[in-house]
């Protein structure tokens, strides 16, 4: 057997699939649950225990000795409380048992996990529920083989308290929006459903165990407090798709036999433009499952590269001046009919729907930027946005020229031409016929179009990638029931139907076409010319993050039932908290690290020098100047760093956040600029020169 044929066997053999479930569960309950997965269907409890049988049937045949309750808190990684399948038979012994009622409902113990004044931390209860429309796969690791349950965790009172829920409620809310607006178009939507898309490109670093070890601020904060830029990193862009290291090659390897293995879809994998940057990009999947592979992703990445000697470093901003790392969110839209509602088609009727497809993403995005904004503020994402191919804090949309061109035609009246191909397809909506990969692509843009999806390159590496995609449903949904009711309320009044729907259109790109920007994103000019168009420049966290407390806010993710006003208030809680708990650490660590090891290898370079200039006097008495000018630099820096060591104290002392963040920037400068002055063999942080080329 071919080694391809042997992965292709392999492929998802550890997911609970549904060809693994025909195999172990009888025809009704099959039937049952594969209807619950395909049409969103409510699970029939009655078939709860013979679903679980067979998952504990099947994980135990594969070496599985517990199982857990998989769940994403708002901490924005996953949870599990194991427990074991082994239970006394009441006669010495031991049975073997997981219930329906055990794969249904689990109640860990979650009074630790944050939830925003939720509830109180004396009511630990949190319950955990079974979500069927992502499958149970088994994890293997050093103490054997787990079987992973997804799910939703909420508290004592219905409150949502993960990342899962609310994007499974805007998934409901789009898919209802979206098959309205099949149904005008003539599509029969009886029993199918529209499901939201996401390929997610994960960008991560690669650096040698050994040097992570050595690196307090990468322990404890993920990112690097000090470091030199070395004399090369990218500025040749050598790296970037360059043949990948042996070493590197067999991690990705690897990698993608343990993702295939679990049904993730992994699939292409290439050097990024750091060195030591890398990315992993998988297939596209129905949303909820393709948020559940990114987590699972993530994890498994960290774990294969301890395995190789490697830390994984999943940071947006690990090392200063140089890229950041960034998980560009691929999303589109499966109609119930089927098809990509984000693919221009192969005739105008199809036209006609991404047309209308494009205009309510241009008024969601221009109508929501700050809300888009506030999903990926976070303390890693402030140094990374705006700078090394990320995009700026600005949200705006790049749809390329062609699209621009036909949006343009909308405005005023209907489309009737295409920018590149001459006259082309006119239908009974005027909407022309567009030819596939219809436009470049953007770097610099935060939401762009690429053919047949919007690539939001916000999103940090590092995040979960729910809340982003909780907004983009959300949002798009709010335009769609909007464009179907009018087009309902001008159908039964007699209004022609493409005429209604050129009008509508219309008017949206009139008033939103502002959001529209095919430029640099990067340059001084566009922070200018979108403050002249009004839109919002959200450069820091606290002020992106005060969007979640805003009425537009609250009335949106309550009107679509996504999230109460109360649990939208607890993710504003969490999530400032959470940014002034990582300023703080990195505040703190900042200041262990240059008064424990950086000021003694100063001193130690100062008295080393002071002596070879007292010896070489006593010896010769020739010239020492230069070497007294080298001590006079070092002994300048090292005061210097000494003064703001003493100012980030006072700041942390204070509590002030911003002063904080200022401060710990303020120390790097003399720090850094020591490290060129020390020698290296006592300079004790490993340098970017090593960690990004030695590996």
């Amino acid at each position: 057997m071919s080694n391809i044929q042997t992965l292709v066997d392999q492929f998802g053999e550890n997911v609970f699939s549904l060809k693994v479930m025909r195999e172990y569960l009888s025809e009704a309950a099959f039937k049952s649950l594969s209807s619950t997965i395909h049409t969103g269907v409510t699970i029939d409890p009655g078939i709860a225990n013979e679903v679980a049988e067979a998952m504990k049937l099947w994980a135990m045949e594969r070496g599985a000795t517990h199982y857990t309750h998989w769940f994403q808190p708002l901490t924005g990684a996953t949870a599990e409380k194991h427990d074991s399948f082994l239970v006394p038979d009441g006669e010495g012994g031991a049975l073997a048992k997981f219930s329906g009622e055990e794969l249904i409902q689990g109640e860990p113990d979650a009074s630790s996990f944050p939830s925003g004044g939720l509830r109180a931390t004396f009511e630990a209860r949190g319950y955990t529920g079974w979500d069927p429309t992502s499958p149970a796969f088994i994890k293997y690791d050093a103490a054997g083989a787990t079987l992973c349950v997804p799910t939703v965790f909420c508290g004592y009172h219905g409150e949502a308290l993960d990342k899962k829920t609310p994007l499974l409620r805007s998934m409901n809310a789009l898919n209802k929006e979206i098959c309205r607006l099949g149904k005008l178009f003539g599509i029969d939507c009886n029993g199918s459903r529209a499901v939201a898309t996401l390929g997610a490109e994960q960008e991560y670093f690669l650096i040698d165990k050994e040097f992570y070890e050595m690196r307090l601020d990468l322990l404890q904060c993920g990112r690097t407090l000090f470091g030199r830029s070395p004399a090369k990193h990218q500025q040749l862009e050598d790296h970037y798709f360059g043949a990948i290291k042996s070493r590197v090659l067999a991690f990705m390897a690897d990698l993608d036999k343990e993702l295939w293995r679990l049904g993730v879809p992994a699939r292409t994998r290439h050097n990024e433009v750091c060195p030591a940057q890398f990315e992993i990009a998988p297939m596209f999947e129905e949303l909820n499952l393709a948020v559940d592979h990114n987590m699972l992703t993530m994890e498994i990445m960290r774990k294969v590269a301890e395995e190789h000697g490697f830390c994984c470093l999943l940071h947006e901003k690990p090392f200063a001046g140089v890229n950041g790392s960034g998980k560009h969110n691929n999303w589109s839209v499966c109609g119930p009919d089927g098809k990509n509602w984000l693919s221009p088609g192969d005739n105008p009727h199809e036209n006609a729907k991404f047309m209308t497809m494009i205009c309510a993403l241009m008024k969601a995005v221009d109508v929501h930027a700050d809300l888009l904004r506030a999903t990926v503020a976070t303390a890693g994402n402030d140094h990374r946005l705006g700078a090394n191919e990320a995009p700026p804090a600005i949200i705006s949309i790049f749809l390329g020229d062609q699209l621009t061109d036909i949006i343009e035609q909308i405005e005023q009246g209907g489309a009737s031409s295409s920018k590149r191909g001459g006259l082309i397809e006119l239908g009974v909506d005027s909407i022309p016929h567009l030819p596939r990969g219809n436009t470049d692509r953007n770097r610099t843009s935060p939401f762009a179009f690429t053919g047949n999806k919007f690539e939001f390159r916000a999103v940090g590496s590092e995040q979960n990638p729910s809340a982003a995609n909780v907004v983009l449903n959300t949002i798009v949904a709010e335009v769609l029931d909007e464009i179907c009711t009018k087009m309902e309320k001008a159908v039964a009044a007699g209004e022609e139907f493409n005429a209604a729907l050129q009008s509508i259109l219309g008017d949206i790109v009139k008033k939103h076409k502002r959001v529209l920007f095919n430029g640099d994103g990067y340059t001084a000019d566009w922070v200018a010319e979108a403050e002249r168009r009004g839109l919002p420049n959200l450069r820091k966290t606290p002020e992106a993050l005060a969007v979640y407390r805003t009425e537009k806010a609250r009335s949106l993710f309550s009107k679509y039932q996504v999230l109460s006003e109360r649990e939208l208030e607890s993710r504003y809680e969490v999530y400032i908290e959470g940014y002034q708990r990582v300023v703080l650490i990195e505040a703190r660590c900042a200041v262990t690290i240059a008064k424990t090891l950086i000021a003694p290898a100063c001193i130690s370079a100062q008295s080393e020098l002071a002596d070879g200039i007292k010896a070489v006097k006593e010896v010769s008495g020739g010239s020492v100047s230069g070497v007294l000018s080298l001590l006079g630099d070092i002994c300048t820096q090292t005061e210097v760093m000494l003064a703001a060591i003493k100012t980030l104290e006072a700041k942390i002392e204070e509590g002030d956040i911003p002063g904080m963040i200022e401060a710990t920037q303020a120390l790097r400068v003399p720090a850094d600029e020591l490290e060129g002055l020390i020698p290296d063999y006592l300079w004790p942080l490993p340098s970017y020169a090593e960690m990004l080329f030695m590996m």
